[in-house]
């Protein structure tokens, strides 16, 4: 029987975590995964006796981003209005549906955060991060600006203009110092502070906490963040046709994923060209 590609834990009396399990590839999130998660997500979130949830990736990595080996247009989770831009307004829809959980979720990131795995991380309602976590979007220096568009909101003008013009990845301490995550904590104790905020976060009575996550996300919607973030997704879109991302596709078609994300980043001497800790990914960012 194939190992499960999301395991889940009861930790504490209302808390709960979601492991990504796909370690031997730093957790790229295939579609198989995505609907896995976004299932127990909304199944938690239908739970009276459930408070708060963690996710969290095995292996020692929270996800190295989308897994370009699938056919993402195959088998998404969920429906999105197809034709142009089908991919990124899907995933602009899952980050939504995340965000409109009632129960609160805490991503805990360690190792590698990469593209998607980013998105996925921001989707969530507090982010805790380890010291030496490589956090980034590298797929701007060969295809296209992100599929969410949440870096400007999340880490301010100046910071998003640097990741997104570099493709340079963030250390876990920069992370929490331009506001991406809340705190980081040495990767030795990131796990037990995650759960000491969760126990706290649980205390309070669910229907008081949905209020509580809502009062915030309005006063975000009311300076655009919804109508913004979608607005990206065109921009994507139009990016993916373009002579540089279809010579990259093309390249990943003929020479390989492998290979042509090392071409990708060799002049930048990091991610799998850069031999440092963490181990560089073998996925798709």
């Amino acid at each position: 029987m194939a190992e499960a590609l999301l395991t889940e834990e009861t930790l504490a009396e209302g808390v709960v975590r979601l492991t990504l399990n796909r370690p031997e590839k730093r957790n790229p999130l295939s579609n198989a995964l995505r609907g896995e998660l976004f299932e127990a997500l909304e199944r938690l979130d239908r739970d009276p006796d459930h408070r708060v949830t963690i996710l969290c990736g095995a292996g020692g990595h929270f996800s190295a981003g989308y897994d370009l080996k699938q056919n993402s247009a195959e088998h998404q989770p969920f429906y999105s209005a197809g034709g142009l831009g089908n991919w990124p307004r899907h995933v602009v829809d899952g980050f939504f549906r995340m965000n409109d959980l009632a129960k609160p979720v805490i991503a805990a990131v360690e190792g590698y955060c990469l593209a998607g795995g980013t998105e996925l991380a921001t989707a969530c309602d507090l982010v805790y991060v380890a010291e030496d976590a490589r956090i980034g979007y590298p797929v701007v220096r060969a295809i296209s600006p992100p599929d969410n568009q949440f870096f400007p909101w999340v880490v301010g003008l100046r910071r998003a203009m640097e990741l997104m013009l570099t493709g340079d990845a963030m250390s876990g301490v920069e992370a929490a110092a331009c506001g991406f995550a809340n705190r980081a904590f040495p990767a030795a104790t990131l796990h037990d502070e995650v759960l000491s905020v969760a126990k706290k976060i649980a205390q309070v009575p669910p229907d008081v906490q949905q209020f509580n996550k809502r009062a915030v996300h309005r006063q975000l919607e009311l300076m655009g963040f919804r109508a913004a973030v979608r607005a990206g997704t065109e921009l994507q879109a139009l990016a993916m046709l373009g002579e540089s991302a279809r010579a990259h596709l093309r390249d990943i078609r003929d020479k390989g994923l492998t290979q042509t994300l090392s071409q990708r980043d060799a002049a930048f001497g990091d991610y799998r060209e850069g031999g440092t800790t963490p181990t560089s990914p073998s996925s798709d960012a």
